[in-house]
């Protein structure tokens, strides 16, 4: 039997997920997290052979939780997510993510996937992979990109603004300009576009 952890913070799909899996004659559910943090304590705890980990899940995401995983257990890690942007692909292969997959997958071709990713191959979903041969380029600055990545803890400009050495005013400029250029209506939107794209 292929001892599996899942994570992910909506429970229904979770759930949903598990049961499906548990179907399967070689595959078995061994640990369940609502949060990237949930997820690396049933990891340590439950010691599974696979970890499939929503990408999106708070805090942080679960890019970070893989990584801490694979540091700690050495198991093949396989992410899901709604948001297949391919600058997050690219981040996850360097951390050495075994799978990247949609939320669309059916759960039998996910189980196909977990016998890969255990047997020692990697699976990466073709329009994943395609997508990543026509990113856009990051119309966004390395200065703008530094005080997104700040938005995204929720800090106040003040906060923001000591955080990357600038003036709160300097700070609602650039966070201005990087707001239009993205088309985003607040500091939030605008950090999670960026984040999305795989560019924080």
């Amino acid at each position: 039997m292929i001892r599996v952890l899942l994570a992910d913070d909506e429970d229904l799909i979770r759930g949903a997920v598990a049961a499906l899996l548990g179907l399967e004659p070689d595959l078995t559910v061994v640990g369940e997290a609502a949060d990237s943090v949930a997820a690396v304590a049933v990891a340590l705890q439950t010691r599974p052979e696979v970890a499939v980990l929503d990408l999106e899940m708070p805090p942080g995401d679960g890019l970070q939780a893989a990584a801490e995983i694979r540091e700690r257990l050495a198991i093949p890690v396989i992410l899901v997510t709604r948001h297949a942007r391919p600058a997050v692909l690219r981040r996850a292969l360097a951390a050495g993510v075994a799978g990247f997959v949609p939320k669309t997958t059916p759960a039998a071709r996910l189980a196909v996937i977990i016998r890969a990713v255990h047997g020692g191959r990697r699976y990466i979903d073709p329009d994943i992979a395609a997508s990543a041969l026509t990113e856009d380029e990051c119309p966004l600055t390395t200065r703008e990109l530094d005080i997104l990545r700040v938005v995204r803890s929720g800090a106040p400009i003040t906060e923001i603004a000591a955080a990357v050495h600038l003036a709160p005013g300097t700070v609602r400029n650039y966070l201005s300009t990087a707001m239009a250029k993205v088309g985003a209506a607040t500091r939030h939107a605008a950090a999670h576009h960026a984040w999305e794209q795989g560019w924080i």
